[in-house]
């Protein structure tokens, strides 16, 4: 006689969830989609989550996402992948964003903090949001024009441009206005007191003595080394202190080359020059050695951002730490707020001074 067939067994349902913790089916998608707290208590969730594992239930994401909008995916945007400080910001975003079954995708700006491109075709449907590190405010343009919740790292506080706020229609033809269903969000924002940095940066040179000072600034034109030349030309008291201004692109060789042409063409020689980035600094480092100068023996230099460079060069740079990781923590917290409802505060993270080899009282004339 033949076998009788088994009937298939089928995967269960969120139903079937429901009814063996007790409770209505909104309720069990509420603790499985993580936005319970405050609406069901924990020992409702717990009851709902054990009965899910008892089931071997699955939620289907797929389903949910077009159901719901909502793909529980942020796009993290930098200037490039190539600086340490952008893959801290990336690790502790990724550490904040897995906490809440969220993914996140990094795209570098393709011309450094020039206009990043919208790197897919609808980003409407395949991003919850956007959070953009140190980039300029004009990069941002084709990112703001799919109005998307926005979080801003490094950047202008003053600027609150709402996402959602699109004049006339998208590139698709289609009104942002009429078209997102995230509602209207300002920009969120978390900084770095980049301007404490350099005030401090400032301070303990002044406090070593130091009165003639050349910036090797960055020439990337973006809020944060704007904010760190305002703040070093604000420290330094006027009629007893002098400060030369050198430009150089963010990379060792620029920065060599820079500093060598302003120490060989200039007429006052510092005692200090202050770099707007550890990797500055370890060009005016090598252009010092070059010229027969040492640091700090004949020359102190300060680095900003504390990489692991700070400490492959010698002497070790002085130089100021910043918590990258906490800021790419934060800046998913922001976003998380967001599209919970919510309207995140803006935070400003404290960076420290890290004192090392590289700076020392001037030497006597």
């Amino acid at each position: 006689m033949p076998t009788p067939a088994h009937p298939a067994r089928t995967a269960p349902t969120s139903r079937d969830v429901a009814r063996a913790a007790g409770v209505s089916q909104a309720t069990v998608s509420l603790v499985l989609g993580d936005k319970w707290q405050g609406r069901v208590s924990p020992r409702t969730a717990a009851l709902v989550r054990g009965a899910a594992d008892d089931l071997g239930y699955r939620p289907n994401q797929a389903a949910r996402s077009l159901r719901l909008g909502n793909t529980r995916t942020a796009l993290l945007v930098v200037p490039a992948l190539t600086n340490e400080f952008f893959a801290r910001v990336y690790t502790g975003a990724a550490a904040t964003a897995a906490e809440h079954g969220f993914g996140v995708v990094l795209y570098p700006s393709p011309d450094g903090t020039g206009p990043a491109r919208d790197p897919f075709a609808s980003a409407r449907t395949a991003l919850d949001g956007v959070i953009a590190s140190s980039m300029a405010t004009h990069a941002l343009g084709a990112l703001r024009g799919t109005g998307l919740p926005l979080v801003m790292l490094d950047s202008d506080p003053t600027d609150t441009h709402d996402p959602a706020d699109t004049t006339g229609p998208d590139a698709d033809g289609t009104d942002a206005t009429a078209t997102h269903a995230t509602g209207r969000h300002a920009a969120a924002h978390v900084n770095l007191a980049v301007a404490d940095g350099m005030h401090q940066v400032a301070h303990h040179l002044l406090g070593l003595g130091h009165r003639r000072f050349l910036h090797l600034a960055s020439a990337v034109d973006t809020w944060t080394f704007h904010a760190r030349a305002r703040a070093l030309a604000e420290t330094l008291p006027p009629g007893t202190t002098t400060l030369h201004t050198v430009h150089s692109a963010l990379d060792v060789h620029s920065a060599r080359t820079a500093l060598e042409n302003a120490l060989t063409t200039g007429t006052d020689r510092p005692t200090a020059v202050i770099c707007d980035d550890d990797v500055l600094a370890a060009g005016a480092c090598k252009a010092l050695r070059r010229l027969g100068l040492r640091v700090p023996d004949d020359i102190s230099v300060t680095g900003f951002d504390d990489l692991a460079l700070a400490t492959a060069v010698e002497p070790e740079l002085t130089t100021v730490r910043l918590p990258a990781e906490q800021v790419g923590r934060s800046g998913m917290a922001a976003l998380l707020a967001v599209l919970e409802g919510h309207t995140p505060d803006n935070t400003e993270l404290p960076v420290e001074l890290v004192t090392r080899g590289s700076t020392a009282a001037p030497a006597k004339p």
